[in-house]
């Protein structure tokens, strides 16, 4: 573990400090956590802190106040990888007989966040058209937090898929979520981030939803809109455990 003196450290700047300080919480926090406030204590005292309470919450907190003082972002995979381990053994419930396709998405880190929400609330499989972003990448399966590995997936066409097909789109012709009824077996398809869902599966759609919005805005972000369809179709046809 990399350690300064008081002189070494204070002749750094302040954005380095603050480097130093997370890096060393993190390090000290993955080799032995019962002894990072000790480890830590000195750092505390050169930079006039209080006390860090080295309960798991606390010590997030500590390091990612040092991150922003150090002009560092970071993405949610990179929390510190002992609070990860409360997932558990395997799921509560089983899977639900659901199809969920994802239509020429772009950005990897939507296909991660509906990827961890699908496990989740464990909706079923994922379908891959070609041009999205597939599990093999690696910014999919960071914004995923690892449940890449748990969720059936696949790359291929909506043809394959099961039947009916309900789309995510903002039209006219849309029902609003609130009022539709989930079969206990379909495919729910979400569009790209721009365009939405393409004329093709527009045209093969038995159905189109979509999410009532009270604001200026027309649409929301698509992993965002899918976790809301996602908990409602939970909720619907798991209700005894929702």
């Amino acid at each position: 573990m990399t350690t300064f003196s008081k002189r070494k450290f204070l002749s750094l700047t302040i954005v380095q400090q603050h480097k130093h300080a997370a890096a060393l919480l993190k390090e000290a926090y993955q080799t032995n956590p019962p002894e990072v406030g000790e480890v830590y204590r000195r750092i505390e005292e050169w930079l006039n802190l209080p006390a860090l309470n080295t309960e798991t919450r606390h010590v997030a907190d500590r390091y990612h106040w040092h991150l922003a003082q150090g002009g560092v972002r970071v993405k949610e995979a990179n929390f510190l990888p002992a609070l990860r381990t409360g997932d558990r053994a395997k799921p509560l419930q089983p899977p639900l007989s659901i199809c969920v396709y994802l239509d020429q998405l772009r950005s990897a880190h939507n296909v991660g966040s509906i990827l961890r929400t699908v496990e989740s609330l464990q909706l079923g499989e994922v379908c891959f058209s070609g041009q999205t972003p597939f599990v093999d990448q690696k910014p999919v399966q960071d914004t995923s937090m690892g449940t890449h590995a748990w969720v059936p997936c696949r790359q291929g066409a909506l043809s394959e898929c099961p039947t009916p097909v309900i789309a995510l789109e903002t039209s006219p012709d849309a029902i609003p979520l609130s009022q539709f009824i989930f079969p206990s077996t379909f495919t729910l398809a979400v569009g790209n981030e721009e365009y939405g869902c393409s004329e093709a599966t527009l045209r093969s759609a038995d159905a189109l939803i979509e999410i009532p919005l009270a604001g200026r805005k027309n649409s929301l972000n698509v992993a965002n809109a899918f976790a809301i369809v996602a908990y409602e179709v939970r909720r619907q046809l798991q209700k005894d455990h929702l």
